[in-house]
């Protein structure tokens, strides 16, 4: 039994279930035990890997697309570049290089910044951006991030936020918990029906509505900012344009799906992003709204392709096979793809009529 496990069971028999988001919460940032306090999660060793530990092109291309906006911007100084749920520091540390071969001006304009809430990770990362000449504030939240023109970055990041889950029952919407089970826990249902303002009204019996709230409520703080101060947010995700009624909680661990409820604060939490619903929000907070695109269309665009065969021109045979092949793996569009699966949506100031990449909105807000 983990050490979280045994937490949450004495706290739910005092106090009886608890609310989802609440779990998730616990599960990836208890101060002690939580998933992203203590350790480091990414790589082989480790339980997922992310697009920046894929390939450098990937965080090149972030970078180069951060200072085409930047010049769009009238190219402020300082200007604060800002990433969220960093990781290693490896698409930042790639980006910064491919910034100040492509933009020298705007290198020295940045004014970074990185939400981390993880010991292990800002360890990590103060390591890899140690030799790159821009010195690193950490936060605990983007609301100690100072004001001014900001350019943000977010890399899966919107997927590990906390979540509230609703099941259609006859008598209404009820509220999913966590509760107690013979031998760990289990999903429990509310008993009365939630009064939550904007559940649909007729849903199938059985139906699985998952409300993204710390998302939402993340997003409206974000474009709100962007809305008064200017620059933009790229969001990079996995997830769908409409999500509908249905249920995308998944556990992580050692790259193989787990049970949510086996080991809390040992595996790696997330739901599918709501992207019509972080529009929403984005809208109502007074930003603009570009794409969102697949990830695919988003890199190709940028020019992963070209990106690719001018590093593989320079490696040996069997160096330049790995470059290829992380390159396709970023825009692989097959059914289970990331290139599919991953959707790139961009925020801005209203000042900002197009940002690199991105079409005008599909969305209608």
């Amino acid at each position: 039994m983990s050490a979280l496990l045994a937490e949450l069971r004495e706290t739910i028999a005092q106090t009886g279930p608890i609310p989802l988001d609440r779990y998730m919460a616990l599960c990836l940032g208890h101060p002690v035990h939580g998933y992203y306090r203590t350790r480091d999660p990414l790589g082989r060793a480790g339980d997922f890997t992310t697009a920046p530990e894929i390939s450098q092109i990937f965080g090149e291309l972030l970078g180069l697309w951060a200072a085409e906006v930047w010049h769009a911007m009238g190219r402020p100084v300082p200007c604060r570049v800002v990433e969220l749920g960093p990781g290693r520091g490896t698409l930042m540390a790639d980006a910064l290089r491919a910034i100040r071969a492509a933009l020298p001006a705007f290198a020295e304009a940045i004014d970074l910044h990185l939400v981390e809430t993880s010991p292990v990770l800002r360890r990590a990362q103060a390591a890899r951006l140690g030799g790159t000449g821009v010195p690193a504030t950490w936060h605990e939240e983007t609301g100690t991030v100072p004001d001014g023109p900001v350019l943000i970055l977010a890399n899966e990041f919107f997927d590990a936020l906390p979540v509230r889950q609703f099941e259609r029952r006859p008598e209404g919407w009820c509220e999913r918990r966590v509760g107690l089970a013979p031998d760990g826990m289990r999903l429990v249902l509310g008993l009365d029906p939630e009064p939550t303002p904007g559940l649909p009204a007729q849903a199938e019996p059985g139906a699985i509505l998952t409300l993204p709230s710390a998302a939402l409520a993340e997003m409206r703080r974000l474009a709100g900012r962007l809305a008064r101060s200017g620059g933009a947010l790229l969001c990079v995700d996995y997830g769908e344009v409409q999500l509908g009624l249905t249920d995308t909680l998944q556990a992580v661990r050692a790259h193989r799906f787990a049970d949510p409820l086996a080991a809390p604060g040992e595996t790696d939490l997330t739901t599918q992003v709501d992207f019509g619903a972080l529009a929403r929000a984005a809208v109502e907070a007074g930003a603009r709204l570009h794409g969102p695109v697949t990830q695919a269309a988003f890199l190709g665009t940028l020019g992963l392709a070209q990106r690719a065969e001018r590093l593989a021109a320079r490696a040996r045979p069997e160096q330049a096979e790995a470059v290829t092949g992380a390159a396709a793996r970023l825009v692989d569009s097959s059914r289970t793809g990331m290139g599919r699966l991953f959707k790139v949506l961009g925020v801005s100031g209203p000042d900002l009529a197009r940002l690199p990449a991105l079409p005008s909105s599909t969305l209608s807000g």
